[in-house]
């Protein structure tokens, strides 16, 4: 069986990074990445762990974790060689690049700098998750995508909200269990990650409450993974349903609820509240008042399922988590404060691979790290840590003008599902380390991007407009 998912995983991973490169280099379509990464980063884990489980060749693994970093990379080449005058090109720098440059800059000063008990080797592989997301983003910023191109990654969204629900629902009611328990998840971080089994399931601790109960990851690499994904696929459903006519409007209601539903089965408290501050977001920011209405009734139904159906397992989670009862929630408040101590006594930082929860932060020496911008704010300061800040407020605000101001109806979809996802985001980023969440991460940060470039047009289209009326 693992070996008939080997050959079907190594057959679609291959297929669709090898049609990718092939429009990439011989059609000069650079821009098709981000459909091979929204294709492939939700399954990342997962196929990982199939292909350690059926091979346990750690060679056969390498591959397949590089080809997500190769394909941005060639994708960056690629668009530097299709520029015919590079020396020409218009460098229109918006506040968010500025930001986000000055980020990477801050970052690659730490990687030189002999700050920090870290390895070069781990600070090396520290920078590389900082750089290619910033990558995925500049690339963003310079695409231009026609409304099929845009449509085809919408539904690439829509299609892995759907299957992550209906996976979740194959676990919970036909398999009894998570599906990790069957591809060799944990034999692939004990292996590779050096993680042993952890929690009532031979997982990790991310996999169940407090009092045992499952949470549920579907496909993605762990619950928590999955809970901040469908944000993105509920935000995209949710402007599609608000911009299409009333008679297709159902499909989309349909990925909102399928989204929902897999928010219900991963558990995740701070992904939970993330859902109601963004709907509250959106309605407040984007006028849809009654977006409001839905957001209070959803809450009372979702009140009324814990008083009166939920198990107790679920109830005692629901009263653990307001009251701050759980160990989960204490253990968050502790990481805080580790973090905030290293910040104050070190206020420029304590160098990079020193905090956070990525492969290349060794234990013994970590930090803090269930808050990305104090993991951010303990390794690169207090200066970083506002940079980060600068460079997601301003992307949100940014993505926001575009979406007003836009006369692409797709473009404004894109920027709507930007915006919305990042200050959706912004509660899970308090209480986990969620720029490791390659999906939601890399794709969300593309859609920004692509928001800036058309705020930078629309910004310069206003000024040569004044520009002739003065004339």
């Amino acid at each position: 069986m693992s070996i008939m998912l080997l050959i079907a995983i190594t057959f679609a991973v291959a297929a669709g990074f090898l049609w990718t490169v092939q429009q990439m280099v011989f059609n000069g379509k650079w821009t098709y990445f981000i459909f091979f990464l929204a294709a492939f980063l939700p399954f990342y884990i997962s196929s990982l762990s199939i292909v350690f489980l059926a091979t346990r060749s750690p060679l056969l693994v390498s591959l397949f974790q590089i080809s997500k970093e190769v394909i941005v990379l060639i994708s960056g080449l690629v668009f530097i060689i299709y520029q015919r005058k590079l020396v020409n090109y218009p460098f229109r720098l918006q506040s968010t690049d500025w930001f986000m440059l000055a980020f990477i800059g801050l970052a690659l000063i730490f990687l030189f700098l002999p700050i920090g008990q870290a390895s070069f080797i781990n600070k090396a592989l520290y920078f590389k998750s900082i750089l290619i997301p910033s990558l995925v983003y500049l690339l963003g910023r310079n695409t231009q995508f026609g409304d099929l191109e845009l449509k085809r990654l919408f539904q690439i969204i829509f299609v892995i909200a759907v299957s992550a629900f209906l996976v979740n629902l194959v676990e919970n009611f036909l398999l009894g269990a998570h599906l990790q328990q069957f591809t060799g998840y944990a034999l692939f971080n004990q292996e590779i990650n050096d993680i042993e089994p952890q929690g009532n399931y031979n997982l990790t601790w991310t996999f169940e409450t407090t009092n045992a109960m499952k949470r549920l990851g579907s496909f993605f690499s762990d619950p928590l993974e999955l809970a901040s994904s469908v944000l993105m696929g509920f935000a995209a459903g949710l402007i599609w349903f608000l911009t299409t006519e009333r008679a297709h409007q159902w499909k989309y209601l349909l990925i909102m609820l399928c989204c929902i539903g897999s928010l219900v089965f991963a558990s995740s408290r701070a992904s939970f509240a993330a859902f109601f501050v963004m709907i509250f977001f959106v309605a407040l920011v984007f006028k849809l008042y009654k977006l409001i209405g839905f957001g209070f009734l959803s809450l009372i139904l979702f009140v009324g399922y814990v008083v009166f159906f939920a198990s107790d397992d679920f109830y005692f989670f629901v009263v653990d988590t307001l009251t701050l009862a759980d160990t989960s929630s204490i253990g968050h408040v502790v990481e805080w404060v580790l973090a905030l101590d290293s910040m104050v006594a070190n206020p420029l930082g304590i160098g990079l691979a020193m905090s956070g929860n990525f492969g290349s932060v060794s234990e013994d020496i970590r930090v803090g790290g269930e808050n990305q911008f104090l993991i951010y704010g303990v390794q690169l300061g207090w200066i970083g840590m506002l940079l980060y800040i600068s460079t997601l407020f301003t992307g949100i605000w940014n993505s926001i003008f575009v979406f007003k101001n836009s006369d692409n109806l797709n473009l404004a979809r894109m920027a709507f599902v930007a915006g919305t996802v990042k200050a959706g985001l912004l509660l899970p980023l308090f209480t986990a380390n969620v720029e490791i969440y390659t999906y939601v991460s890399w794709v969300s940060w593309w859609m920004v991007g692509l928001s800036v470039n058309e705020y930078s047009r629309i910004k310069l289209e206003g000024l040569e407009t004044k520009q002739l009326l003065k004339l």
